[in-house]
């Protein structure tokens, strides 16, 4: 019987190792797998490569990762954040690395990875630093420069439903780099705030099918 649900957090995240490049969903608060996050944390495990939209929000999101030197690099869209203090200091200091890609390349590079898609052009960031380096060419009249696909190790991803086949469903503006995500990453984990049974949910709710998940895993509390 295929159940790919896993009895803690902290066994969903134990096989991840020192080194590893993690996707991790969210958009702000939004869609965040903060447990997931806390039980890495936990493990101990350094030298990350994380793939995020931002650099973490006060004490939350991927910051204590970054405040306790767990992230050897991050590539995300915005770094500045007024709450992104902790991983201001820890960049001044030469203590993590960054890669700057706008938004919507980002999600295209993750979409490309999980799709299959090795690379593809595009006009943004032609004139800027974005493009130091990279492959251009002319389309259409466009000047475009090469951005390659994104995939992981890992994909951490927060849903509102799973189910024991690994059936997604989100919960509002929490669908957003999430399902990209899980297509790209070789082991897609799911912190969820419920699972149900089997058909219990409805498929035409279901973003993430089964296929892109390898673990489900219903969220806990892990600041008490």
């Amino acid at each position: 019987m295929l159940n790919k649900i896993v009895n803690s957090l902290a066994t969903a995240v134990a096989d991840v190792r020192d080194g590893a490049t993690i996707l991790v969903g969210g958009f702000g608060g939004a869609g965040v797998p903060e447990g997931l996050i806390t039980a890495l944390l936990r493990q101990g495990t350094k030298d990350l490569t994380l793939i995020h939209n931002n650099a973490g929000r006060d004490e939350t999101s991927i910051a204590p990762l970054i405040k306790h030197d767990r992230v050897a690099k991050l590539i995300c869209t915005f770094p500045e954040a007024k709450t992104a203090y902790i991983f201001r200091d820890k960049f001044l200091a030469g203590k993590i690395k960054l890669e700057l890609v706008p938004q919507g390349t980002l999600a295209e590079r993750i979409r490309a990875g999980g799709s299959g898609i090795e690379g593809f052009y595009t006009p943004t960031g032609v004139g800027t630093e974005v493009a130091e380096g990279k492959d251009r060419r002319e389309i259409n009249g466009v000047m475009c420069i090469l951005e390659y696909g994104l995939r992981a190790d890992f994909a951490f991803v927060r849903a509102r439903l799973g189910d024991r086949w690994g059936n997604l469903v989100y919960n509002q503006a929490s669908r957003n780099f999430n399902p990209m995500m899980a297509m790209a990453g070789k082991i897609a984990i799911a912190e969820v705030d419920d699972v149900v049974e089997l058909g219990g949910l409805n498929p035409e709710h279901v973003v993430t099918p089964g296929i892109f998940v390898q673990r489900v895993v219903k969220t806990e509390n892990l600041n008490g």
